[in-house]
C-alpha cells in the first residue's frame, strides 16, 4: 500500500513498466497542470516519474515508501538538482507538507491507501491555493479481481465515488472521466473471471497495437465506462 508504513511488492503492475504509450497518454492528460513545485506520490521504480522530466517543473519531489522500489529508480532521477527523492510515505509528513506544492500526482496509488479520504485531505493541505491534484485509479468495483487484492488494492473506483471524495476533501473537480473503455472486457474475462496474472507480453501487445488508436478515439469521444478513472481537481484559489 502506498502512502502507508508498509512495504509492497512493487509499482502497481510491474508488467506495466512496458506500457510506454499508455503512460505517455496519462502524462499528456496531466501535462498542463504539472508546473511549479510538483510531487509524485508513490513514485515506485520511477517508470512514470521519468516521463515528467521533459515537462520541466520548477521542482519535482518523488515520495516512495518502499526501500526496494526507491533503490530501483533510474540514474536520470538522481542527477537533476531540482529533483528530490524521498524514501517515505507522503502521509507520514502530515502537516509538514502544508502549502508546499503546486501540483500533486497520484498515478495508480490512491487505491492502495486504506484511508483514501484522509489522504485526499492531506493532499488538499499540501497544495497551495489554486494548485492541482492529478489522480489516475483503477475503475469499476465489479472488475475487482484476486490480482487486484494480491497487489494491495483496497478498491476500484466509480467515477462518481471519486468525484464525491474529492469534493468532500474541499477540491473543485475540473475534469473526471473514464479511460480505456476497450480494456474493460479483457480485464473482466482474463483477470476477474479467468484469474490470470498480467504478463509483460500481453502488456506490450496491447500498448503497441491498441493504445495509439484507443487514445485517438477517446480524445474525441469519452467512453461511458472504462478500466480506469482520471481526475483533475483544484484547491480553490481562495479558500
Amino acid at each position: 500500500m502506498r502512502g502507508e508504513h508498509v512495504e509492497y511488492e512493487g509499482r502497481d503492475l510491474e508488467a506495466m513498466a512496458f506500457a510506454r504509450n499508455y503512460h505517455a497518454w496519462i502524462r499528456d492528460q496531466f501535462a498542463e497542470f504539472v508546473r511549479g513545485d510538483v510531487a509524485e506520490v508513490g513514485a515506485g521504480d520511477g517508470t512514470f516519474s521519468a516521463l515528467l522530466l521533459p515537462l520541466a517543473p520548477r521542482s519535482l519531489t518523488l515520495f516512495e515508501p518502499s526501500a526496494a522500489m526507491h533503490a530501483r529508480q533510474p540514474r536520470q532521477l538522481r542527477s537533476a538538482p531540482w529533483l528530490r527523492r524521498v524514501n517515505a510515505a507522503f502521509g507520514a509528513g502530515g502537516p509538514a507538507h502544508a502549502g508546499a506544492f503546486d501540483c500533486l500526482l497520484y498515478v495508480n496509488v490512491l487505491e492502495h491507501i486504506g484511508d483514501d479520504e484522509r489522504e485526499l485531505a492531506l493532499a488538499f493541505e499540501a497544495l497551495r491555493p489554486g494548485g492541482h491534484l492529478c489522480v489516475f485509479v483503477p475503475a469499476l468495483p465489479w472488475l475487482m479481481s484476486d490480482f487486484d487484492r494480491r497487489i494491495g488494492h483496497h478498491r476500484r473506483y466509480r467515477r462518481h465515488e471519486l468525484r464525491r471524495k474529492l469534493r468532500t476533501a474541499g477540491f473543485a473537480v475540473r475534469r473526471d472521466h473514464y479511460v480505456d473503455g476497450l480494456g474493460v472486457l479483457p480485464w473482466l474475462l482474463c483477470m476477474r473471471l479467468g484469474r490470470r496474472d498480467l504478463s509483460p507480453a500481453a502488456v506490450v501487445a496491447y500498448d503497441r497495437h491498441v493504445v495509439p488508436a484507443l487514445r485517438a478515439l477517446e480524445t474525441r469521444v469519452r467512453p461511458l465506462i472504462g478500466k480506469n478513472v482520471l481526475a483533475v481537481a483544484q484547491r480553490p484559489p481562495r479558500d
